[in-house]
């Protein structure tokens, strides 16, 4: 019995990961994860990838994210050599289509992580076939899937019962059709209705999807830019109790009578992202503020309608790391005040494009903030005072003149360099009053008032 031990342990340490990099013949049979990443994934051809997937039986873990030229031959070969295959990652391989993903389904692999983010041939049946015959699936990524429709989405709510993360991001076609509700069909009533005023698709005509059991597994979902209603995120909400991680930023249709749903989660939600729901109000965010006491990350980038009460709420957040606010027009030094009083743990803050506020709130913000390592304030006027550009990160290469200068971005030693500049002003100034004569903004370093 020890001897068959010690040779299962001689086998694994054997085993060989190989990342951005193709093994040579002799390590074939003992690699076990493969990664290849941009940009090296580009220099890798079909033929490359059919040669080693024929002779690497021990295969867990291949990552092919970005190769562009990989075939449905060569995932096929994958999936018939490859029998403990766990992991497979396809983000934009965009010449694999339905063979190859069903290929992979009907081998009964133990399949529990599948990204096939932008895979955009993609559709339905391949989906579905996930959902039905891969039952220890733990992860799920589908963004950018131009074709997928609710059909099948459907079936990963009824079939995937073990998933932790499922990603569905900027999929066009998924509407509340495609997620759970939280209504019980009602009888059908057989007296004779209206007409309807215009055709009605087959997603139209899919009943409701009322699920038995819940998703208490999931935790990780994204459903960013899909064209989903109140009512769908009350049905989510409703089976997936235990979500730490939701982004539904740019669902446009979303209310405030999402973020009541949202506050069930409780205690439970970590990262609510919100960027571009441009119809909450300060309501909403007041509700979900109260009641998700462990919020670390919120995002609130290009909610119009909120104002200095909406930070003043998410400031009294003692877990709070991550907060964007971003072309919040409506914010002003009130808000910037709470946040500088209250959220001490705050470490990275976006209030790019936030034209009320000034440079005192600023000041005071980064002063008392001590955790405080990235500050992103592009756009905002009162940073354009001389001698605070040289503490800004460089800017993107490709911004034209006009962008570069009302870049203002401040990382690492840049936001102590900062802090230590503003408290050098400030005590000039205090010092130039107590003497009586004109205090002279300096660009530079030194405490001369001259």
């Amino acid at each position: 019995m020890s001897n068959r031990l010690q040779g299962v342990e001689s086998f694994y340490e054997d085993m060989i990961s190989v990342t951005n990099n193709l093994p040579s013949e002799d390590e074939f049979r003992r690699v076990r994860h493969l990664t290849l990443h941009k940009p090296f994934a580009s220099t890798v051809s079909d033929e490359d990838l059919a040669r080693i997937f024929s002779s690497t039986p021990h295969l867990e873990t291949v990552v092919l994210s970005g190769i562009p030229d990989i075939t449905d031959r060569t995932v096929i070969l994958l999936a018939e050599n490859a029998i403990n295959l766990q992991s497979v990652d396809l983000t934009g391989c965009q010449q694999i289509s339905d063979v190859a993903v069903l290929e992979l389904t009907a081998k009964s692999l133990p399949l529990q992580c599948i990204k096939l983010n932008a895979v955009v041939g993609l559709t339905d049946p391949s989906i579905s076939a996930i959902a039905k015959s891969s039952p220890r699936l733990v992860e799920l990524e589908l963004s950018g899937l131009p074709l997928l429709s609710p059909l099948s989405v459907r079936d990963v709510w009824s079939f995937s019962r073990k998933l932790r993360t499922l990603r569905l991001a900027h999929c066009p076609l998924l509407t509340d059709k495609a997620f759970p509700t939280s209504i019980e069909p009602a009888a059908e009533n057989n007296e004779e209705k209206p007409l309807p005023p215009r055709p009605i698709t087959w997603v139209e005509q899919l009943p409701p999807l009322v699920l038995r059991h819940t998703a208490d597994n999931l935790r990780v979902l994204d459903l960013s830019s899909c064209k989903i209603t109140d009512e769908g995120i009350e049905g989510i909400i409703a089976h997936a109790t235990k979500i730490q991680n939701l982004n539904i930023s740019g669902c446009s249709n979303l209310t405030d009578r999402s973020l009541e749903a949202i506050c069930t989660l409780g205690d439970n939600l970590d990262v609510l992202i919100l960027a571009h729901v441009t119809n909450i109000t300060d309501r909403g965010v007041v509700y979900f503020a109260r009641a998700c006491r462990n919020l670390r990350v919120v995002d609130v980038a290009f909610c119009r309608n909120l104002t200095d009460m909406s930070v003043f709420e998410l400031s009294g957040l003692t877990s709070l790391r991550r907060l964007s606010v971003i072309r919040v027009h409506k914010l002003t030094d009130i808000a910037i005040f709470s946040l500088a009083e209250h959220a001490w743990a705050l470490e990275r803050l976006y209030i790019s494009y936030c034209d009320h506020v000034s440079l005192d709130a600023l000041h005071l913000l980064v002063k008392n903030l001590v955790r405080l390592q990235h500050l992103s304030a592009t756009g905002v006027p009162s940073l354009k005072r001389k001698g605070i550009h040289r503490f800004s990160d460089l800017p993107p290469s490709d911004y034209d003149a006009d962008q570069q200068a009302a870049f203002r971005v401040f990382s690492g030693v840049n936001v102590d360099g900062l802090r230590k500049f503003l408290n050098k002003e400030d005590q000039r100034r205090r010092d130039a009053e107590s003497q009586n004569i004109p205090f002279v903004a300096r660009s530079d370093d030194k405490f001369d008032l001259y």
